[in-house]
């Protein structure tokens, strides 16, 4: 059941709980979280990055679509951290359900103009639109570009942001980080902001980099009014390192008895996130 992000997240608000954005780079990870989503009768968003669409392709979004079509589930496909208006017109072109426009780099008005210019284009085709305010940490050397240091969104910058761009759900800095935490950086929510931004704003808000935060803390951000979480690092993580271990035994060479192991592994940090974000059965709300 394909739909966009507006519809996914507007029963996800009123009924608090989160749905996961798994970003996927290959169709076998895509396959894989959408059965774990099937099997939990949870609502998802695949999510996948400029950088992970050229390597899959456009031509494979029209399979991901298809497979959706064909699904029990309720499921968007999101285009994570667009960077550019091109890359949102060419997710869109592609069959993309929603796109995020990541201007957060740039000064206020700035922000402000580019989500404008993308919400005209995407809302006139159905389409929903992300946008961030404030930045999200960096502690990984790809898929983002974010900066080192957390700056945190004002809760009234946020419903002026709201108001003007139009958009349907906003990224909120609170405190994490892009990629895995190095061992002598503690990540730390603050709750205290989340809740003064949900006091202001009405539409859904959107937790990056929830990788590596305490589960305890993420709990609290969906209780608190979360109710769309990026998971990238953890789900690859686990579909890797059992890659490698797989592959350690140099006579396996066919990819149906290396990639199902591999498979069933990030499988199970997919159910994880599913129930800690309160997911779990959620797609019978649909």
């Amino acid at each position: 059941m394909l739909m966009n992000m507006k519809e996914l997240l507007d029963v996800a608000n009123e009924n608090n709980f989160a749905v996961p954005a798994f970003n996927i780079s290959d169709y076998n990870m895509f396959n894989g979280i959408m059965e774990a989503s099937e099997e939990k009768n949870a609502p998802v968003i695949i999510a996948i990055h400029p950088d992970e669409l050229s390597h899959i392709s456009t031509e494979m979004v029209k399979g991901i679509v298809e497979r959706i079509h064909n699904s029990s589930i309720p499921a968007v496909i999101h285009l994570d951290h667009g960077g550019t208006f091109g890359q949102v017109i060419t997710a869109i072109r592609a069959g993309f359900t929603s796109v995020m426009i990541d201007a957060s780099s740039q000064p206020y008005e700035g922000n402000v103009a580019t989500c404008q210019k993308v919400c005209e284009a995407a809302h006139a085709v159905n389409v929903s639109v992300e946008g961030e305010l404030g930045t999200i940490g960096n502690t990984d050397s790809v898929e983002t570009t974010a900066p080192d240091e957390i700056l945190y969104t004002d809760p009234m910058q946020a419903k002026d942001f709201i108001e003007k761009t139009g958009i349907d759900c906003l990224a909120i800095a609170i405190g994490t980080c892009h990629g895995i935490y190095p061992k002598d950086k503690k990540p730390e929510l603050r709750i205290d902001i989340l809740d003064e931004i949900k006091k202001v704003v009405n539409v859904p808000l959107v937790l990056h980099g929830g990788s590596s935060n305490k589960d305890s803390e993420i709990a609290k951000s969906v209780e608190h009014g979360v109710n769309k979480i990026n998971i990238s690092s953890d789900i690859k993580a686990a579909y890797y390192e059992k890659m490698r271990e797989v592959l350690q035994d140099a006579s396996l060479r066919e990819p149906n008895q290396i990639q199902p192991i591999c498979v069933e592994a990030m499988k199970k940090v997919a159910f994880d996130k599913i129930d800690l974000f309160q997911a779990a059965g959620k797609a019978s709300l649909y």
